[in-house]
């Protein structure tokens, strides 16, 4: 047997086994009525002759010339397979078929396919229009009530690899859905190039309306379709056309009986109708009878020790004498009976609940000790002693730095949520929490790696519980006592000064007061670390990402974990080199000896950031250009100052001032230290150029510069377009990799 008979005796077969499936819960025929037609039940309103059927569109013809007989809906060729109460006729239909020579002529087989019922429809939930071949489109029409409706698909392909074995998405195969109520259809096919370009492998179109979960697309069906002329179909019947509301106004009409339900069907006229819970046999007869669930053991619930009793339209069960409970499996079931079992297992219950408590009291006893253990281990760990002591120690500490609870900061973070990071950097992650006083606040979570992470906090809270600047972030409080210290700040709304210059979280795009203005403040706080603060302090990683904005864009000096006190008697520090790079002292990453002369460098940096809008360091640019430090002393150099800088920034009234900060910036990037300025000679200096800026009436003649220059030469009387020696030494020293102090 070829593939397409057993394609077609598969069918055939599921068909049957449905048909027998359904024969045993299908109802009577009328008395003297036949009941069957070969393979299918014929239950009333169905009938196969006059007197059997409720009207003329429920005859069924049973033609007995076949064997086994076949039967047919009405007079028509639709033949019937199953009929179910559900509302459910299950029938075979045509398909439409288009076959090709493979020079493209129509062979003469070919054939559409029309569908017509009186009252039924065809089931758009359960069946669907398909369309077979790699060549083909086809069409779908039909009324749907007194409308004509249309629609189709299209299935293209070149070669067998495109077709997929169950898949119909347009490739070899393709299926739409129509709506509900539609009949008198009529199914139609072409195609683009008959076939000639997939004649090999697909002679024919095929369109057809079956049961969707009965056809399951291969690519066999590209060849095998044609020896199928019929596919299972689904036609939804109903009682009449009216609801049942108005149905059961008239009696002697009505269709359902003695214990039966009307319901009327979702998408269509009429109604139909259902035994009552409890209740089996033809709703349309003689009613519906009682299940004895009692006989059958599968249909009730009582267990072993219970009695079973029927009642109309279910059952109850009850315990034999001598046994207890509701007598069903799924409730208590029926146990001995004995005040003994009773007290006995009173007594077990109330000893275990007692054990029970006993033993939880013990565990949450035991557990909270050593959660507060472990909370004085995370104190001392973190160096909360040494912190205390430091503190306490120091003349004129912060006194209102307050030690928050683990849990004050848990609930403040909402338990440390991911939507609440507002900042992640190389010595930890920023939260946004509020207090339960409602103020915001950012709580740093530090990443505590070794022991020297420990000391870099600590180190923190030291330099800030010194530091009173309102340029500089306001540190609250800290805690200890959980494994990876935190500290709170002050929270600053208007991100960092890195997000101001290079992600457009600007005030005006042009304006260089602004920028200018939080240079001052900047270069300010530095010169207060290093000149007034009671022991002087290097900040030694000054970036722009370290300088905060809030509402007024106002500048605020934040991260202190990588600073430095420096005692009174002495100017440098050996240390570790730490630090971001591009913003990197290069005499700091030679020689290892931190200076106040390390954060003018940096400083520097920034300040030809808010000239140039670039970043410090790009990685995706040439390499000329990749250090911003030194590409711009490239730039003075070859006298391409306004080349380089932000063209937003720049307008007639602010050149020479624009010059005058290059140069400002050109001194702070010097090579060698001693060659820099201090902070607070370029803290002057700006503040010097803001007065100019704000009070353009000043005669800047009359004003001496601080650093010894004019607007155009520097102490060493180089031009900004002149030679300068300290670029070329950089130019000719080699970053080293250094790990990122973040």
């Amino acid at each position: 047997m070829g593939d397409q008979g057993v394609v077609l005796l598969q069918v055939t077969v599921i068909w049957v086994v449905l048909a027998a499936m359904a024969a045993p819960a299908a109802a009577q025929s009328k008395p003297g009525c036949p009941d069957r037609c070969g393979n299918v039940s014929i239950p009333y309103p169905f009938g196969t002759r006059e007197g059997c059927y409720l009207n003329e569109e429920f005859l069924i013809t049973c033609d007995n010339s076949t064997s086994p007989p076949k039967a047919f809906l009405t007079n028509s060729n639709i033949n019937v397979t199953n009929i179910n109460f559900d509302g459910e006729l299950h029938v075979l239909s045509l398909m439409a078929r288009n076959c090709y020579y493979p020079n493209g002529t129509e062979q003469p087989n070919s054939t559409t396919a029309s569908f017509s019922l009186s009252i039924f429809s065809i089931s758009d939930t359960l069946n669907k229009f398909f369309a077979v071949g790699c060549d083909t489109y086809a069409l779908l029409q039909g009324y749907q009530g007194g409308d004509l409706y249309t629609t189709g698909c299209m299935s293209i392909c070149s070669s067998e690899k495109q077709v997929q074995d169950g898949s119909c998405s347009g490739a070899g195969c393709c299926q739409v859905s129509f709506p509900e109520g539609l009949d008198d259809t009529t199914l139609t096919l072409s195609s683009y190039f008959n076939h000639t370009k997939v004649h090999d492998f697909n002679p024919c179109s095929y369109a057809f309306i079956a049961e969707e979960s009965a056809f399951n697309f291969s690519s066999k069906n590209l060849t095998n379709l044609q020896d199928m002329e019929k596919l299972p179909r689904v036609v939804d019947w109903s009682i009449g056309n009216e609801t049942c509301q108005v149905a059961k106004t008239n009696p002697s009409s009505y269709a359902c009986k003695e214990n039966s339900t009307c319901s009327e069907p979702s998408g269509r006229s009429g109604y139909l109708c259902k035994c009552f819970d409890g209740y089996h046999g033809n709703p349309y007869l003689d009613g519906c009878q009682d299940i004895d669930e009692c006989e059958n053991s599968s249909l009730n619930k009582c267990v072993e020790k219970a009695r079973c009793k029927n009642i109309p339209g279910n059952y109850t069960c009850s315990c034999r004498k001598g046994y207890h409970g509701d007598g069903r499996e799924d409730g208590d079931g029926c146990n001995p009976n004995m005040l003994q079992v009773i007290q006995i297992a009173l007594g077990v219950s109330i000893g275990l609940i007692s054990l029970l408590m006993g033993s939880s009291w013990l565990y949450w006893g035991l557990k909270k000790r050593k959660f507060i253990k472990l909370k004085k281990k995370f104190f001392e760990q973190n160096g909360g002693l040494m912190l205390r002591q430091q503190l306490s120690s120091q003349e004129g500490s912060n006194e209102t730095v307050k030690i928050f609870s683990a849990e004050e900061l848990e609930k403040a973070t909402d338990k440390y949520a991911e939507n609440k990071i507002i900042g992640q950097g190389g010595y930890g992650t920023v939260y946004k929490g509020t207090l339960t006083n409602g103020r915001i606040v950012a709580i740093k979570k530090s990443k505590m790696v070794d022991k020297s992470q420990i000391e870099q906090f600590i180190n923190e809270v030291l330099v800030l519980s010194q530091i009173n600047h309102r340029n500089v972030v306001k540190l609250l409080g800290c805690c200890l006592e959980t494994e990876v210290p935190l500290l709170v700040y002050e929270f600053i709304t208007n991100g960092t000064l890195f997000d101001y210059i290079h992600k457009g979280k600007k005030i005006s795009t042009s304006s260089w007061e602004v920028r200018l203005r939080i240079a001052t403040e900047t270069a300010e706080v530095l010169s207060y670390l290093h000149s007034a603060a009671s022991t002087p302090i290097i900040h030694r990683d000054v970036k722009s990402t370290n300088i905060l904005l809030d509402d007024n864009y106002t500048a605020k000096v934040s991260d202190f974990g990588a600073s430095r006190l420096v005692p009174l008697d002495q100017t440098q520090l050996s240390t570790m080199v730490q630090g971001t790079l591009g913003y990197l002292d290069p005499e700091y990453l030679l020689t290892s000896q931190l200076t106040e002369k390390s954060d003018v460098y940096s400083f520097g940096v920034v300040l030809v950031e808010l000239l140039t809008a670039k970043k410090a360091l790009s990685f995706d640019k040439p390499e000329e250009e990749r250090s911003l430090a030194m590409y711009f002393l490239s730039s003075l150099k070859d006298d391409r100052l306004f080349q380089v800088l932000d063209e937003r920034i720049v307008n007639e009234e602010n050149i020479e001032q624009l010059k005058e900060t290059a140069n400002l910036a050109k001194k702070c990037l010097k090579l060698k230290g001693d060659e820099r300025p201090t902070m607070k000679e370029v803290a002057m200096k700006l503040e010097r150029m803001r007065m100019v800026e704000m009070h353009p009436w000043t005669d800047p003649e009359e004003n001496e510069y601080l650093l010894g220059e004019s607007s155009h030469t520097v102490d060493n009387g180089c031009s900004i377009g002149s030679t300068n020696t300290a670029y070329d030494s950089l130019k000719g020293h080699i970053m080293l990799p250094v790990k990122d102090g973040r």
